[in-house]
């Protein structure tokens, strides 16, 4: 895992892919377009696509307007602003009446880093798995990214779909199957089993190869999709490792944890843990400083799944 790409620039070349593709794609933009990628679709399409200003909530309303006229819309921002900003507009204008809109979010997380604490979507998450109609996808890399966008767009109803700043390092090739709401098993292991999504992916396969110095084998698992989740995989998971590190760049409570945290106690119960930012907020800081200081590290996901195992 050498190379690395960006994820939302990966968005925004699919998008011009899309628009060629299919002229009812319409993308939505908040004042954000060069950092969101958008602009790359706008410079392209300029009369399908609409910078809205510094004004999300009317951004949702728009979008509503247009996928109720038959449009395949993408409405874009940064994670903070797509989920916290506006989130009564995306229950009552989109989700309630399950219409037609992609909402793809950027710079998610505290990897956003410099920004600082009022930019940092970390909530986002629990948010958007709470609205019944939405499908909720975090990609691990470029790759996946555009395979899920492209599957959004031929997926008729509400999805958000979360992504970086920063450029990750590429685990998947050209040819990945990617499937809504169906995970990615990257390393069968039998000792332990850690779940991942996002940026987290990349750390969870760097943990697992320090594990297997030790002894320890891990299986891994893209989980790519938050809802529907993976339930099979999970519970599969539990039965033939005994013990599940869940990892993810957001706070422990109503994101990746919790979900599978749910269906481990209600199927199969296994020893768990936990690496994300419990109960905190963040600070200003560089991105991958502020990953160290919390723990959310190929070393921290190590050291929970050490713990696991030796308590087994």
């Amino acid at each position: 895992m050498t190379a690395e790409a960006s994820t939302r620039e990966a968005y925004g070349r699919t998008l011009i892919e899309l628009g060629k593709q299919n002229k009812d794609i319409v993308v939505l933009d908040a004042d954000l377009s060069l950092s969101t990628m958008t602009h790359l679709f706008a410079q392209e399409f300029p009369e399908h696509f609409f910078d809205c200003g510094l004004a999300e909530q009317n951004m949702i309303g728009i979008a509503a307007g247009l996928a109720a006229s038959g449009k395949i819309v993408f409405a874009s921002s940064f994670a903070v602003f797509a989920s916290c900003r506006c989130f009564d507009q995306v229950r009552l204008c989109v989700s309630q009446p399950k219409l037609n809109v992609k909402i793809v979010a950027t710079h998610s997380g505290i990897s956003v880093g410099e920004d600082g604490t009022s930019h940092h979507a970390i909530e986002d998450l629990s948010l958007y798995c709470a609205l019944p109609s939405f499908t909720v996808i975090v990609p691990a890399d470029a790759i996946e990214t555009t395979k899920a966008v492209k599957a959004a767009a031929a997926t008729y109803g509400p999805f958000y779909i979360r992504l970086s700043r920063p450029k990750t390092p590429l685990i998947y090739h050209e040819d990945h199957h990617f499937i809504v709401g169906k995970s990615v098993t990257l390393r069968r292991g039998k000792d332990v089993t850690i779940i991942a999504m996002g940026i987290m992916v990349a750390k969870a396969l760097q943990a697992a190869q320090k594990l297997a110095t030790q002894g320890i084998d891990s299986r891994v698992i893209d989980m790519h999709t938050l809802n529907p989740l993976d339930e099979e995989a999970i519970i599969k998971a539990a039965s033939e490792t005994g013990a599940i590190v869940v990892a993810e760049e957001h706070l422990a409570h109503g994101g990746l944890g919790s979900r599978v945290a749910q269906i481990v106690a209600k199927q199969k119960p296994v020893p768990m843990a936990f690496v994300n930012l419990e109960d905190h907020y963040a600070s200003s800081g560089k991105g991958e400083e502020l990953l160290r200081r919390f723990g959310l590290t190929a070393e921290g996901i190590e050291k929970a799944a050490k713990q696991l195992v030796q308590k087994q």
